[in-house]
Order: C-alpha cells, then structure tokens, then sequence
C-alpha cells in the first residue's frame, strides 16, 4: 500500500490513519487537514451495531473484518489525568484518548471491508484488553457486508 502524499510503500493498512494517508503525514497535517482528511464518507455511513440495515439487503457478506491499536499514556498525560481525578468529574484527558483509539480502531476496520469489496459493515463491536500496565489494546470488529436498496 502507498501514502498518497509521501508515497512510501507500507506492508499493510495497519500503518495508515486513513485510507490512503499513513500515520506520519496525517501527524503533519494541519486540524483543517485532519478533519477533512476523516469527515464519515461512504462506508462510515452504513455502519451498525445491528445486524440488518433498514432500507437495504444484503447481498454478499464477506465475513469477520477487524481494525486494532495498541495505546499506552504518557506521563504527562498520567499525571494531568491524576490531578484531574482531584477535581473530579470527566477526566477529560482520559476521555479523549480513549474516542482517539476508538476511531482509529474504527477507521481500521472500515478500510478492511473497503479492502475486502464491501460497502457496509454490521455488527460493529468493540473490545479492550490491558496488554500490559497502562498499555491498553482496543479492538473493532464487525462483518464486511454489500447492501443495495431494498425494492420497495
């Protein structure tokens, strides 16, 4: 697979943050540039955690298709979340990191099913293992489907 804007070859999509963009450029990308870069575009779109999508049929399932990321803190952000715990209340650092590894997960899984043919995806489960201390795995997972329309 290669990044669009460096053009670097990479062994598998693990290594991109979007479709066609990998980690390195999208770190570099200015926030106007990411969040056009992830605006939900086609298959975000008919995703579920249902195993039917109203309006549409399946037509092909091609099966189990999964996205993961492997996270851990850093200090600073251990301890800014440690005072935050004192405060109480959302702790906002915590938060965050957790809706970033989500979407990454996420957004892994989509370019599988992408990968795959597909253009849907049901079933969409998450997972979260604690590798080791303060190193979290989180998992997303679902079946790569083909919907059309249903006839009315």
């Amino acid at each position: 697979m290669r990044c669009e804007r460096c053009q670097r070859e990479f062994p598998s999509p693990y290594h991109f943050r979007t479709k066609t963009i990998c980690h390195e450029c999208f770190q570099a990308m200015s926030a106007e540039e990411r969040k056009a870069a992830l605006e939900p575009k086609g298959i975000h779109r008919l995703s579920t955690t249902a195993f039917t999508i109203d309006g549409y049929r399946i037509t092909q399932s091609f099966g189990l298709v999964r996205g993961i990321t492997v996270r851990s803190r850093s200090i600073f952000g251990t301890i800014g979340a440690s005072l935050q715990t004192l405060i109480g209340g959302n702790i906002t650092l915590f938060t965050e990191l957790c809706e970033k590894t989500r979407l990454e997960a996420y957004e892994m899984m989509v370019l599988h099913a992408e990968e795959m043919g597909a253009n849907a995806v049901i079933g969409v489960r998450y997972d979260a293992n604690e590798v080791m201390s303060g190193v979290t795995e989180v998992l997303c997972y679902g079946t790569a489907v083909v919907v059309e329309p249903a006839k009315g």
